[in-house]
């Protein structure tokens, strides 16, 4: 499987959360059935860049109704009817010092690790992973998302999310743009 990467451009918090639903159900519909270990989800971009947001909208699919902030406690775990979300924060962390959390251990499962901040850990390429950088446009509600993968479960949850944009699954944001490299 050659390695892809999706961008993709959002215009209100509406839109980036539908996008989130699409990766939500991308997880859903991938993981139980062709994926059998964990899902690693990199969630890069600067504060308010809208990480968790996204969280919030890949919760909804795997069925979260409510998804918090997990700064002051690093690690939410949700555990739903399909699948078990582990959502962390890494923000208050010194750089190496998040590899102590052992967050590899939730990947041995079929669980879905969604992780902000994932810069302050040292070992993540030995890991499999979809990685979203998001970067704030101009205007406050734009966002830019740059989604690339590492690994077979990462590039079948790619390809799969390429598909849905490419048949218009992903419609209810106007202006959406899409690249493929």
């Amino acid at each position: 499987m050659r390695q892809e990467t999706l961008r993709l451009q959002t215009i209100s918090e509406e839109a980036t959360l539908e996008l989130g639903r699409l990766i939500g159900t991308a997880l859903l519909e991938n993981i139980p059935s062709k994926i059998k270990t964990g899902v690693m989800v990199l969630l890069i971009g600067e504060l308010g860049a809208g990480k968790t947001t996204l969280v919030r909208g890949i919760g909804g699919p795997l069925g979260l109704t409510r998804v918090k902030s997990p700064s002051f406690t690093l690690i939410n775990e949700y555990h739903t009817p399909n699948l078990s979300i582990i959502h962390a924060d890494l923000y208050r962390l010194e750089s190496g010092k998040a590899d102590e959390l052992g967050l590899g251990e939730y990947l041995e499962n079929q669980n879905v690790l969604l992780i902000e901040w994932p810069e302050r850990l040292a070992e993540l390429d030995r890991h499999g992973a979809l990685k979203i950088f998001i970067e704030s446009g101009n205007d406050k509600s734009e966002r830019a998302f740059e989604i690339s993968s590492k690994g077979e479960a990462a590039g079948l949850l790619l390809e799969y999310l390429r598909e849905a944009v490419k048949n218009g699954e992903f419609n209810t944001c106007a202006g959406l743009q899409l690249t493929l490299d």
